[in-house]
């Protein structure tokens, strides 16, 4: 599937959604809705869904700055955002909420927006020679609007994260992952494979268990409890295990590769 400002395509419970709003992929109110009408309309079988950008430099650069002469789309996305949301945090609020498993690939650079989006994946990526983020907003004498000020503390020191906010520089990818701010830095030869290995294992987990991991994470321990408890019974959850035990499980040659032990068993 092709819109004007993405792309998408779907394999093996995998989508891939490639931003593609010329020239820098700005945070365009047209791209908002875009995103929401394709992410709404997938199916059940998706159960990981990839960013990346068709421009190499910016991932997305940040808010349209003319993004108030697109009032008709802007109202459209409020009328619709949750209560107490502007459209900029509905849209990470959006993404946090999936059942699917969100995972940004960045090779370019995101700011502002474009990085509030970033952060509120549930997994980022970034390439050592070309991923960059930054929150610059204080440079034009505004706040972050778009979450940053909740997401940034989940993941960082309150030093850090002020450093972010107030020091507006753009961040390499190294240092992203130092402070928290993404999952890991790759180079950049090696991230897309990277990338479609993690997705290709999440994709092929057993049904549930990722919209219900995504469920309960900090929600406390009973919600962890009862999430693990509706999984860990079922006739399925007794298979694995079986089967797990007849092919090494438990053995010292069996856990030092359990991992792929566990991903064989069909």
């Amino acid at each position: 599937m092709t819109t004007k400002l993405l792309h998408l395509h779907i394999k093996n419970g995998v989508a891939n959604i490639t931003f593609n709003n010329p020239p820098v992929n700005v945070l365009s109110g047209s791209l908002m809705k875009s995103l929401k009408e394709v992410l709404h309309g997938l199916s059940n079988d998706v159960k990981v869904i990839v960013f990346d950008s068709a421009n190499p430099d910016f991932f997305i650069a940040h808010v349209d700055i003319n993004i108030l002469d697109e009032q008709d789309v802007l109202n459209e996305l409020l009328q619709t955002a949750p209560e107490g949301l502007n459209i900029f945090q509905a849209v990470g609020e959006m993404l946090r909420n999936l059942p699917q498993v969100t995972i940004v690939k960045l090779k370019g650079i995101a700011r502002g927006g474009g990085a509030e989006f970033v952060t509120a994946a549930d997994m980022s990526f970034a390439s050592l020679e070309k991923g960059k983020l930054a929150q610059c907003e204080a440079l034009m004498g505004i706040i972050p609007g778009g979450g940053a000020t909740q997401y940034l503390p989940a993941k960082m020191t309150r030093g850090r994260a002020l450093e972010i906010m107030l020091g507006a520089d753009l961040f390499d990818a190294a240092t992203a992952a130092q402070y928290g701010w993404i999952n890991r830095a790759l180079p950049d030869a090696e991230i897309d494979a990277f990338v479609d290995q993690l997705a290709q294992n999440i994709a092929a987990l057993e049904e549930g268990i990722i919209s219900t991991t995504k469920k309960v994470l900090a929600a406390g321990f009973k919600a962890e409890n009862d999430g693990w408890a509706a999984l860990a019974f079922t006739p399925r959850t007794a298979e694995i295990m079986k089967k797990a035990m007849e092919n090494g499980a438990q053995t010292v040659a069996g856990e030092l590769e359990i991992e792929s032990l566990l991903r064989s068993i069909k």
